[in-house]
Formats: structure tokens, sequence, C-alpha cells
């Protein structure tokens, strides 16, 4: 029976993605200076171009090539770009990897016969069903995917074993005491630095993705239309409200509240971080269209201090890696024992 991603699994494998593309960079950058770095480890055993049918097996239960692809599909889609060809084996055998440890820990929760009740399922798929605007496209999205509502069920019920399993195996082994706070506050002084941040609204007139020249003229004398109403003094937000095409901004009158360098598509960026609070821009292209921006606040850099909010955050951050030590010695300790066969 095929199985629709885990949710877990997806943020798990494109964690291992991004992970695998600036692994050899960190290692480099954590060696002190004055040590020999660690041995080069062994070259990826690179990945046939035509996969087989079954990639592996874990104590008898295979991976086949269409769970693997589902699984690649999550990880381009959440990064909004293909597996780099250059980066195919060393990212394919990270994604190969978590699936396996994902079956071992479903495998381990079975075993140890986590129940999980019915209400509890059943409350996990109304969570994803609310994501859509009807009961017909969430029907839709789960059959596009070759899943069927009961198949999604029992994803949702391995996928919170598993939940339920960490949980009783960290219980009792996280414990970040203030000092550790402190300490990780002071040792990490970059992890802490904010840079420049500017509050903007703005008003979009889009054109669609790969529009003519016709189409692209025809937004651009709509936005020069609204941008003489806007310099002629008439309230910005009320011309957004009337006029924006970005349903995420529009209702609060344009408003995008604080971002910094990078967070906004270049010619947006850019344009935004050169006006002073206040200030107003000419007509803006990008991929979506053409944007008037206002600049209504700039924070220059800072440093972030460490109040109570900060020290929350730091605290969450801790108790995550705790955790994630916790799993990392179980899974170790599952494959350590288990029958794993990579077939690829």
């Amino acid at each position: 029976m095929k199985r629709v991603l885990p949710l877990i699994l997806v943020a798990a494998l494109c964690a291992c993605s991004k992970g695998a593309q600036t692994a050899a960079a960190n290692t480099a950058a954590e060696t002190p200076a004055g040590q020999t770095a660690p041995a080069q480890a062994e070259p990826i055993k690179p990945v046939p171009a035509q996969l087989p049918e079954i990639l592996a097996r874990v104590n008898g239960e295979a991976i086949d090539k269409a769970e693997f692809e589902k699984a690649v599909a999550a990880i381009e889609g959440q990064n909004q770009a293909p597996v780099p060809p250059d980066q195919r084996d060393q990212i394919f055998r990270g994604v190969l990897d978590q699936i396996i440890s994902y079956k071992l820990l479903i495998q381990e929760a079975r075993a140890r016969k986590i129940e999980v009740p019915e209400p509890e399922i059943e409350q996990r798929i109304g969570q994803i069903r609310v994501q859509f605007p009807s009961e017909d496209a969430f029907k839709q999205a789960i059959s596009q995917q070759g899943v069927t509502i009961e198949q999604l069920r029992a994803d949702a019920r391995s996928e919170m074993q598993v939940s339920k399993m960490l949980q009783t195996e960290t219980e009792g082994k996280i414990a970040v005491k203030p000092e550790q706070v402190d300490a990780f506050y002071k040792e990490n002084p970059s992890q802490f630095q904010q840079g420049e941040r500017v509050r903007a609204s703005h008003i979009l007139i889009a054109f669609p993705q790969g529009a003519d020249a016709a189409a692209k003229q025809q937004a651009r004398a709509k936005a020069e239309g609204v941008l003489k109403e806007v310099k002629a003094g008439k309230d910005f937000a009320g011309l957004a409200k009337q006029h924006s095409q970005d349903p995420g901004s529009a209702p609060n009158g344009g408003d995008l509240n604080f971002f910094g360098r990078g967070q906004m598509v270049g010619p947006f960026d850019e344009a935004a971080f050169k006006l002073a609070p206040g200030q107003t821009s000419d007509l803006v292209e990008s991929q979506f269209g053409y944007h008037i921006i206002r600049l209504t606040a700039k924070e220059p850099a800072t440093t972030v201090q460490l109040d109570e909010k900060v020290r929350a955050q730091v605290q969450q951050f801790l108790e995550n890696q705790a955790r994630q030590q916790v799993t990392q010695t179980l899974l170790e300790s599952l494959k350590a024992k288990g029958k794993i066969e990579i077939l690829i």
C-alpha cells in the first residue's frame, strides 16, 4: 500500500537536502586553527541514473521507487528547485537514509504497541482538511497524490505513533538550565545579530507569469494610474485595499511588516532599502508585476538582547537539540540490531 509522505518526514528530508549542500563548508569552518582536519569521508557511492523498483529493505519491508521519488519531489517542492545534478548522489543517499530511519522508527513504535486513539487521528486529518477551501478541493488534492482517505489516516496513525514514542523516549532526559541558555548566548554572538530591517507597504498590479508585451503594458498602464493617485496625496492604504492584487497584504492596506535584506525578490528588495521612511518608489517591476512601495519605518542593525522572549527561544532550541540527540541514539541502536539492505 502506497503512503503519502508524512509531514515530519518532509521536514527531515528538506533539512537533509539543505545540509547536504553545506556539510563540507561547515566541517572546514568548525576545524579550530592549528588542528588537523579530520580525514575526508569516503567518496559517496553513485546512485544509478535508472532507479530499480526496490531501492532498499528495512527488516524485510521494501522501500520502492515510487516512495523514494515522492520524497525527492517533496524536497524539490519545499526548496522550489530541482536537485542540483552535481549533488544528486549526496542528496539521494541522504533521502534514502532518512526514509530508512523513519521506517525503523515506525517499526519500533509498532513493536512497542504504541496506541493512538481514533479521535486524535481524526483531529490530525481535520488539521490537514482545513488547509483547503472545500471538501472537494481536499479530496482532489489527496487524489492527485494517489492517496485515499484511508491511507491518509494510516499515515497519520504512523506519524503519531512515532511522535508518542519519541516523546516517551525523551521524557525526563531533556532539562536545559538557565546557565546553559546564558552560555549559549555568550558563546554564539553571531547568532544574535539582527541586520538592518525596513517596514514597507506596497500596491501590486500583477501580470501573469510568462506574460507577453501587451499584457505587461496593460498592467503597467494601470499601475501608472494608481501611482498618479498616490502622488496626488490619496490614502495609500485605501488605494492598496482597492487596487492591490497581492491577496496577502491588500486587506491590511498593503502592509508587509518588517523584513530584512534578501527576504523579498531582488528588485523589490533593492528599491525598498533605498527609500527613507515616508518615501514612495516609482514603479518597480518584478516577476509578479509592478509594485508601488512606500517605506514606513527603518531599523538599523543591532544585537538582539537576551530578554524573556529570546531566552525562551534559545531554551527551545537547546531542548530541540537534546531531543535530536536522544532520537539519534535510538536510531543508531535500531540500525545496529536491524537488517538493512541497500540495493543501489
